[in-house]
């Protein structure tokens, strides 16, 4: 809102009305536009905000020119995104590899994940991301420490998507801090990750590295 002060109650961030998308993470916000246009603010720390500067800002400021953003994920320190044609971008912290972009080198402006263009859907976790293709397959990729990647492994870094078996017919993801889930086409409900607190809801606090 221009300025650097708490609030505790709604303030309006200028006098648009042309948002579509919004995501907040710790201490920065990113939010799309009608016309595809993608906007920052907040803390700039590890290039979150996507400018490629570190320099904080207290109001929004379009990343780049592009028209095309369409939807967004934002987590504690880096943010993925999905174009209207269908490819994937990432930037900000990938100290675990979470932007998916084949390396731990965090970014300060968007980076494409490979070349594909056909992902529909994106989440992310406090270190880690969660995706779907267009074909209903489950793709994950990040840090491993309590199974939120879903490929039983004992591997604690992925830097680039795997899929998570071999089936097609997922239709919604989610993620946490340290967990994830989905649900199938069928309506069914899945979840794999961290379980300290049960929230796999299994009924045991064990975590589940599969869904």
């Amino acid at each position: 809102d221009g300025t650097i002060i708490a609030r505790s109650s709604p303030v309006q961030i200028g006098s648009l009305t042309g948002w579509t998308e919004v995501g907040v993470g710790n201490g920065y916000g990113v939010a799309v536009k009608a016309d595809g246009t993608i906007w920052s603010w907040g803390n700039s720390a590890s290039g979150r905000t996507g400018r490629n500067t570190l320099i904080d800002s207290s109001s929004p400021i379009q990343i780049g020119a592009g028209t095309d953003w369409y939807k967004i994920s934002v987590s504690d320190a880096f943010t993925m995104t999905i174009k209207t044609d269908g490819s994937l971008w990432g930037w900000g912290d990938n100290g675990s590899g979470q932007l998916g972009i084949g390396n731990f080198n965090s970014v300060s402006s968007p980076v494409q994940v490979g070349a594909l263009t056909n992902w529909s859907k994106v989440a992310t976790g406090n270190l880690h991301t969660l995706a779907l293709k267009t074909d209903g397959t489950l793709w994950a990729w990040g840090y491993d420490s309590s199974g939120q990647i879903g490929q039983n492994s004992a591997t604690a870094y992925y830097n680039s998507p795997l899929q998570i078996g071999s089936l097609n017919d997922w239709s919604k993801v989610g993620c946490g801090g340290y967990f994830s889930g989905a649900i199938k086409t069928d309506g069914t409900l899945w979840v794999w990750g961290s379980n300290n607190y049960g929230q796999g809801a299994q009924n045991t606090t064990a975590d589940i590295s599969s869904p």
